[in-house]
């Protein structure tokens, strides 16, 4: 195993770790923006999937999705277990910290205190001092957070 994969956990190790530990784990994948030829190289923006602990469940899958540097989300979701998508369930997850007041700060700065609190903040560009550029009423399609493409 790689050393950037040495901490991550499958989806069922990481909901076992949510459920026992009451802590949370996350997986993050960009979202790069549609350049005209196709070569687009900067992430403009996350999907966000955290595996949160709750009283009655055991645990919840919080979906959040957007651009970079706006107060706006495309997604601020919890999944229903039997809806989450097999793509997802495919993904590796990293144990960290979340406190609920995150759920409400624009996405990077949410990306950074989540890795931070994972101990791999290392590997994150610094975007807590970046400037907003959307407006909070600022709606995205649906196509930028990807519920519309086949599981």
């Amino acid at each position: 195993m790689s050393d950037i994969n040495q901490n991550r956990l499958s989806f069922n190790q990481a909901v076992v770790f949510v459920k026992n530990s009451k802590q949370a784990a996350f997986a993050a994948m960009p979202v790069f923006g549609d350049e005209e030829d196709g070569t687009a190289e900067t992430a403009e923006g996350a999907r966000i999937f955290i595996l949160l602990p709750d009283e009655d469940e055991g645990w919840t899958l919080r979906f959040i999705a957007g651009p970079f540097f706006s107060a706006a989300y495309a997604a601020n979701d919890i999944i229903p277990a039997n809806e989450i998508p097999e793509r997802v369930r495919e993904l590796l997850f990293v144990p960290t910290r979340c406190e609920e007041d995150w759920l409400t700060d624009p996405l990077q700065v949410l990306l950074a205190k989540l890795t931070q609190a994972a101990g791999i903040g290392e590997q994150m560009p610094d975007y807590t001092a970046q400037p907003a550029k959307a407006a909070a009423d600022v709606v995205f399609p649906v196509s930028f957070i990807g519920l519309n493409k086949p599981h």
